[in-house]
């Protein structure tokens, strides 16, 4: 039988509207025990691969009202900042302590129409931790310790006075701390980036240069 224009519409509207229905706010995924296969959608807010030299994958972390979560792909879904995209996948502990969605491949990770925006939350650098995990954070305060080099990237400590946290920097985001000037100790910078954690460390995780900035 064939089906009229109007009629087809119809039925891919309301099959899109029932795929969207099935989808759990990612604050809810959160809340499930390691294994369950969750259904999400958010916007992106560390486009793909932002962090492979650290991370080993090419994953991407996306947000919703709710909250934020990384998903982690072997292989990278070229996904930039903004995009919408809808992923189904199992919650895991990604080896060193965050809760992550593992997709069973990249035909899991589907694009969805238009683009968001995700304004970073600000917080006290003293509150990063499991509550902010996964969310696209802003912290703000003065450098503590000289900056630490290791073979994946820099660790840099900054305290607002509420307590200290470790600002992370991917070697893969190609920022080099000790060539800007005002990374230095005693000086205050404002930073924008992913709140994840590394084994007993919570971290701030900046995605670009501009993510850097001196505090005004």
């Amino acid at each position: 039988m064939k089906l009229s224009r109007k009629l087809t519409a119809t039925l891919l509207a309301a099959l899109a509207a029932a795929s969207s229905a099935s989808a759990l706010s990612i604050g809810a995924a959160r809340a499930l025990p390691l294994g369950t296969i969750v259904t999400v959608e958010g916007t992106v807010t560390t486009y793909s691969g932002s962090f492979a030299t650290s991370t080993y994958d090419q994953g991407f972390a996306i947000e919703d009202a709710s909250g934020g979560i990384y998903v982690t792909t072997a292989d990278n879904p070229i996904l930039d900042l903004n995009q919408r995209v809808r992923v189904t996948g199992a919650l895991a502990d990604d080896g060193v302590g965050q809760l992550v969605i593992r997709p069973a491949s990249l035909a899991d990770v589907d694009r969805r129409p238009g683009f968001g925006l995700v304004f970073p939350s600000q917080e006290d650098t003293g509150d990063i931790g499991e509550a902010t995990e996964g969310r696209l954070v802003k912290v703000e305060g003065a450098i503590t310790r000289i900056v630490v080099d290791i073979p994946y990237g820099y660790k840099v400590y900054i305290d607002d006075g509420s307590g200290e946290t470790q600002i992370f920097i991917s070697a893969a985001t190609g920022i080099n701390p000790l060539r800007i000037r005002y990374i230095q100790v005693g000086q205050e910078i404002r930073v924008t980036g992913l709140s994840s954690q590394f084994l007993a460390e919570y971290e701030v995780l900046p995605r670009l240069p501009l993510d850097i900035q001196r505090a005004h």
